[in-house]
């Protein structure tokens, strides 16, 4: 049996917490605006723009960012 492909994917998928105590899970992020040396700060940036655009859109800005982290990737079964 031939060995299995990994699925490449162009998003990262981020966990956000916010001030308030929202949280927010699987926000995507294309994987070239994380190619440099900055590690995921770039993902902070992203979102916190993501959420300003939201917010200018619905009327209701979204509370600061707190923290963000990789949303752990689920186990892959084994056949």
């Amino acid at each position: 049996m031939p060995p299995k492909r990994k699925i490449l994917s162009s998003f990262v998928a981020f966990d956000v917490t916010y001030t308030d105590g929202t949280r927010s899970s699987n926000r995507r992020v294309p994987y070239t605006e994380l190619s440099g040396l900055d590690g995921d700060d770039p993902a902070k940036t992203f979102i916190e723009a993501q959420d300003r655009d939201i917010g200018a859109a619905s009327g209701r800005p979204r509370a600061p960012i707190k923290s963000i982290s990789r949303t752990p990737q689920r186990a892959q079964p084994k056949d």
